[in-house]
């Protein structure tokens, strides 16, 4: 992996968030993530895309939601941030709990805190950032011992 970063900047439309998802799937390919690995990050960006424009900008014309990747070499760190209201993290009920388990929406940072080794939600104003980082292991995270 080498260092460096793209950024787009979406409208608040499903079709952003196939794009995003897609993207994601292109760039952690490039990146050298295995193909599970590649699936696993792009449905934690189309979590958090879709969490950025539903729940963030529901659907608003005029807010936009911004995506960003970031290859350091060592990891891939892939940004989403939305212009709503902002969101207490605290507040989202536990999926995993009996009386969630049947419930259509509430799993996304579940997914995103599973898929991604490291997840954080960050308050802005206006607005709500998630920062997702998945780290690169094996001989990719550490070329010069690779070579060796």
């Amino acid at each position: 992996m080498t260092a460096n970063r793209v950024s787009y900047t979406l409208e608040s439309s499903l079709q952003s968030v196939n794009m995003a998802e897609e993207t994601a799937q292109l760039i952690a390919a490039k990146a050298g993530f295995d193909e599970d690995n590649c699936v696993r990050i792009s449905m934690a960006v189309r979590e958090a895309a879709v969490n950025a424009v539903l729940h963030g900008n529901a659907y608003d014309p005029r807010k936009k939601m911004t995506v960003a990747f970031e290859n350091t070499g060592r990891a891939l760190v892939i940004t989403v941030t939305d212009e709503g209201g902002g969101m207490d993290v605290n507040s989202v009920p536990d999926p995993t709990t009996p009386e969630n388990l049947l419930k259509q929406s509430g799993r996304g940072i579940f997914l995103m805190r599973s898929f991604m080794d490291e997840v954080r939600i960050r308050l802005l104003a206006p607005g709500t950032e998630v920062t997702m980082v998945k780290n690169v292991s094996g001989p990719a995270a550490h070329p010069k011992e690779a070579s060796k």
